[in-house]
């Protein structure tokens, strides 16, 4: 496995594999703390290119004051460890420096699919995750990007990007890797305490339980309020439950054409997403 720590040798390195007879790249952006569910990606990326690239690097611009970056997971070796483990065959390890040049002055600011939910409760993030990303498809240059889908609206803002801007990066979405208990895996799952991690999977279980009401046919206002009763009843404080439209994230009264039931709620100082298909 190649890894690259400037653009000299992520260019080398991608040059090398061009003249190799393989020239298809499909990249999976990480921000490093590597679980099951980032090597499901590595695995799914490799039907999309003939090199298999990661990107491990914690954005700064996407944390808002006080959130975690202080104290987000950092292991490098282990994170690489996993990655050669799983197939990968380049890592990308730029610093802030090389992210964000001194005088840097150009911000990719996304409306549409980010105002909502997220975009309200952790005002810029969207802007530096859109920021970043296409700090990364100018760096690496993949011909196609893969994402999960637990953070279903962050893959809708990034093909939003990519379809205005006109990139010619396909974004693909992969399916969410749970627990055997269904919690949804996710490298913040680590600041759970004991007691915690026991409730957490109550999430997936309210998504669920209000997936089905609504196909029942239930009033979506009813169900809603009914998963949030049971996430509150878990020991949860939830930020949002909605079903929205898969595409726009704007709220839905019905079920019409595709939609998705999101959340946000918080376990003591532990902030879990998760979304499902409706």
């Amino acid at each position: 496995m190649e890894i690259a720590r400037t653009p000299a040798q992520l260019r080398a390195a991608r040059a090398a594999f061009a003249a190799a007879g393989r020239p298809r790249l499909a990249l999976v952006p990480t921000m490093g703390a590597l679980h099951e569910g980032h090597l499901s990606l590595i695995r799914v990326a490799r039907a999309h290119g003939d090199v298999v690239a990661a990107s491990i690097f914690v954005n700064p611009t996407q944390f808002a004051p006080g959130e975690d970056f202080a104290r987000y997971p950092r292991d490098e070796a282990a994170d690489c460890a996993m990655l050669a483990a799983a197939g990968c065959d380049l890592v990308w390890l730029p610093d802030v420096t090389t992210m964000y040049p001194p005088g840097d002055a150009t911000i990719i600011d996304v409306a549409g699919p980010a105002l909502l939910w997220e975009g309200v409760a952790r005002p810029g993030h969207f802007r530096g995750v859109a920021t970043v990303v296409a700090k990364l498809f100018g760096q690496v240059r993949p011909d196609a990007a893969c994402f999960g889908e637990k953070d279903w609206q962050q893959v809708q803002v990034i093909r939003r990007m990519v379809d205005d801007l006109g990139l010619p990066v396909a974004v693909v979405a992969a399916p969410t890797w749970r627990e055997a208990n269904g919690l949804a895996m996710s490298s913040r799952n680590r600041y759970l305490a004991a007691a915690e991690r026991a409730a957490a999977p109550a999430l997936f279980a309210a998504l669920t339980g209000t997936r089905d009401a609504i196909c029942a046919g239930a009033p979506v206002r009813q169900c809603v309020a009914a998963g949030e009763a049971a996430l509150v009843a878990a020991g949860f404080t939830v930020d949002y439950l909605a079903l929205v439209d898969a595409q726009t994230l704007e709220p839905l009264s019905d079920r019409v054409g595709a939609a998705r039931l999101i959340a946000a709620a918080r376990l003591g100082t532990t902030r879990l997403l998760d979304n499902i298909a409706v």
